[in-house]
């Protein structure tokens, strides 16, 4: 019995990449140097999976940013602005496209599916040039075999690419990227040719969105795509991976049906009802089955038990020789090694598994078909499920009955928002278009270190708080200076957004290396929610207070939303998300009521995730959306009409959802909008009416650009055009964490300075 895995971490046990990655930014080390940490990490990956037992071992999951990115430049499909004039891609072409540069902006980033995972959105017109730019996937490969290790090269497959690409500038929008597969496939096949020479016996071509709600003619472009590849592909094994979710039966059809194929892999635990549809529809016979048992989104021990029995059911349809065991998707949703945790609770961490455990599960499972089974190691999983199945640590009756208690209600504000609005206008006094930031402020070296000291005790609480009210009487300074009108402290106690919380908050336990990453460098570390949620204290009210004594303007109470906190978390799987999602949401509630008694005008409850977390299938998503919208509205519906509630959503496509956001009911919503060319004002052209406060990030914080003051008065024009005056604010893209400052004030004064630009035109204009 086979074992597979889809993919694995890039950034190393300890962050090695990201490290490497930032510090060639900056430009203290050579690309030599990061190639040297890349080289390094891609074999340490590749002899871990090959000495765990696994057959078959990927190659090309290894990025320096991302994997459509990795696409992108194979293909030579680089916009014209990044002045591509041929031949292989470099580290400045790409890590433009990723970042930008002093002359161009980045191109748009996106959530690959519904995980935390960013990708870089293709820009495709019918003029895009395709040539064969990056010869990464074959050089890995080669990389690999030298190393004695036989691997298989995975491509992000055609038809995946383009349904994930967007018109170009300059395109119309109407334009389907997918009229390009003809143009894109002679790229493909000369990437097979080279893998073919070079002595690739599998390929996996990964087409994650045929798990989505396809029409007609987008699955007829895989049958097109695998069709006029099927010659090519002559002498090799063909996997096409999917995950996620199910695949419907249409998309089965189609799947199974594809020409030159030979095996075909399943999230079997995304998508639990993929086996009934292999059961009832049959599977082609001869052809492999690669069964995702194993999960790649979470860091559960796998229950063993259960998986081995929905592999036998599947070997009974397939036969034993055609089912390989496998992960439910890349492991790079997921952290790398559990060795690396010395400080974890000993009870839980017997209940975890990460990307490392999770490769020694598949391979168990694989010899357990095989009749190998390992009877200890099953015998020690059993144990560790039953404990926890039974810890009374997991559960808090007075947590249950308070989250049971909240049925029959909506959760919703007596006074409606334009009478709020005015309400909380007549108290603040605010000019029109008023200017405010996202909340974070640059975390700086100094700053990383007092928070690193402190946690090892070798600085006291007098000299931690200290130093961090130093560094927010420095943020409410500057921002006073500029001249922003509602300010915000900028973090500084916080790591991360939801770290912070979950470290306060019961229920939740946290890793010392548990990192994950998000996009190119940034890496999260999300917290593991193990069991019933409570708030046994205040967890920002001393910071808020304090930031508010420094200042006469308004300061934003800063909080992470309750889904926001459940999509960023590793989440228990022993109850329905809703569930502890609401258990989150009366903690917000608490920490909300504190910070309105405490004097606090207004208050941001981010939920920066809320679309990220919506279900691939339709027919999934208003109930999704019914009990996220009310776990927000939980936060915040006890509070007075002159307490201002902010919401930040980012880097996702709101268009699809934007009544579900409105039917969020907060005061003001700060939204990502520059990077993705503004999409979301469409959605107000087309006629859908706001009447809350709306921020439509005006500048992009993810690229180390700065902005002019013109070209960010444009995009106010542009927001005017189709929003009301008085409801419009004036905001950065998203929290400025990541940027530096000699990045950050110049781009906050050409912010302020294009909203004054504006204020002066309004008002010459009457």
């Amino acid at each position: 019995m086979a074992s597979h895995v889809v993919g694995y971490p890039r950034m190393g046990p300890k962050r090695e990449l990201k490290f490497a990655l930032e510090s060639f930014w900056d430009g203290k080390s050579s690309a030599e140097d990061l190639q040297k940490v890349a080289t390094d990490l891609r074999a340490s990956i590749w002899k871990q999976m090959a000495g765990a037992g696994i057959k078959y071992i990927p190659s090309n999951t290894f990025s320096y940013y991302d994997q459509v990115l990795d696409t992108t430049a194979m293909l030579g499909a680089i916009p014209e602005r990044y002045n591509y004039t041929g031949g292989e891609i470099g580290f400045d072409i790409y890590f433009s496209m990723a970042r930008g540069n002093a002359s161009v902006p980045a191109m748009e980033m996106t959530k690959w599916f519904d995980t935390n995972y960013h990708f870089i959105v293709p820009e495709l017109g019918p003029n895009t040039k395709f040539s064969y730019s990056s010869h990464k996937a074959v050089l890995e490969y080669k990389e690999a075999k030298a190393l004695g290790i036989d691997t298989v090269p995975v491509l992000i497959g055609p038809v995946t690419y383009l349904l994930l690409s967007k018109p170009s500038k300059g395109t119309e929008k109407s334009f389907s990227p997918l009229l390009l597969l003809g143009s894109i496939l002679p790229v493909y096949k000369e990437v097979i040719a080279e893998l073919k020479a070079a002595g690739a016996s599998w390929i996996q071509f990964d087409e994650p969105t045929l798990v989505m709600d396809l029409h007609s003619h987008q699955l007829d472009a895989f049958t097109n795509a695998y069709g006029e590849l099927e010659s090519s592909l002559s002498g090799m094994n063909v996997l096409i991976e999917t995950y996620f979710a199910d695949v419907t039966p249409e998309a089965y059809k189609v799947l199974t049906g594809l020409k030159g194929v030979s095996g075909f892999g399943f999230d079997f635990v995304r998508g639990s009802k993929t086996i009934d549809l292999i059961k009832s529809a049959g599977f082609p016979t001869g052809k492999y089955l690669f069964a995702g048992v194993v999960d790649g989104r979470n860091i559960w021990a796998n229950d063993l038990s259960a998986s081995l029995s929905i592999l036998e059911a599947l070997e009974a349809v397939v036969g034993k020789d055609k089912l390989v065991v496998s992960t439910s998707c890349s492991l790079m949703h997921t952290a790398v090694d559990l060795v690396n945790e010395t400080k974890l609770d000993s009870e839980i961490k017997s209940w975890l598994a990460f990307a490392a455990q999770k490769v020694v599960e598949v391979n168990a499972l694989a010899k357990a078909l095989a009749g190998q089974k390992d009877e200890d190691f099953f015998t020690a999983n059993a144990a560790a499920q039953a404990s926890r199945k039974s810890s009374p640590r997991v559960t808090n009756a007075e947590v249950q009955k308070a989250a049971a208690d909240l049925k029959g209600s909506d959760h919703r504000r007596v006074t409606n928002v334009s009478a709020r609005l005015e309400a909380q206008q007549k108290k603040m006094n605010l000019p029109i278009l008023p200017t405010t930031s996202i909340g974070s402020f640059p975390q700086t070296m100094d700053l990383r270190r007092v928070r690193r000291e402190y946690k090892a005790n070798k600085i006291s609480e007098e000299e931690y708080v200290d130093a961090i009210k130093e560094e927010i009487n420095k943020v409410v300074k500057i921002q006073e200076e500029l001249d922003i009108d509602v300010l915000v402290h900028g973090e500084p106690e916080r790591n991360d957004m939801v770290e912070y919380f979950g470290e306060q908050l019961s229920g939740f336990v946290f890793t010392v290396n548990g990192w994950v990453q998000s996009y190119g460098s940034r890496c999260v570390k999300p917290p593991i929610i193990y069991g019933d949620v409570s708030r046994p204290k205040a967890m920002t009210v001393f910071w808020s207070s304090m930031a508010q004594s420094m200042t006469s303007r308004p300061m934003k109470g800063m909080l992470t939303g309750p889904v926001t906190i459940l999509n960023w978390s590793f989440v228990r799987n022993d109850q329905p998300r809703f569930e502890t999602c609401y258990q989150i949401a009366l903690a917000i509630k608490k920490e909300v009521e504190d910070l309105e008694a405490a004097g606090i005008q207004v208050i941001q409850i981010d939920e920066a995730a809320l679309r990220e977390g919506l279900p691939l299938h339709k027919s999934e998503q208003a109930f999704y959306l019914d009990w996220a919208v009310h776990s927000f509205r939980i936060t915040n519906c006890g509070v007075q009409d002159t307490t201002q509630i902010h919401t930040h959503m980012c880097y996702s496509n709101f268009n699809d959802i934007i009544h579900s956001i409105i039917d969020m009911d907060a005061d003001v919503i700060t939204i990502e909008n520059s990077r993705s060319d503004e999409k979301l004002l469409s959605v107000f052209r087309e006629g859908v009416k706001y009447g809350a406060g709306i921020g439509p990030g005006v500048y992009d914080i993810h690229s180390p650009r700065i902005p002019s003051t013109e070209e960010i008065a444009d995009r106010i024009r542009k927001m005017l055009a189709v929003l009301e005056t008085n409801i419009l604010w004036v905001n950065p893209d998203c929290g400025l964490k990541t940027r530096k400052y000699a990045e950050v004030k110049p781009a906050l004064t050409n912010m302020v300075s294009a909203a004054k630009l504006l204020r002066a035109e309004l008002a010459n204009a009457k």
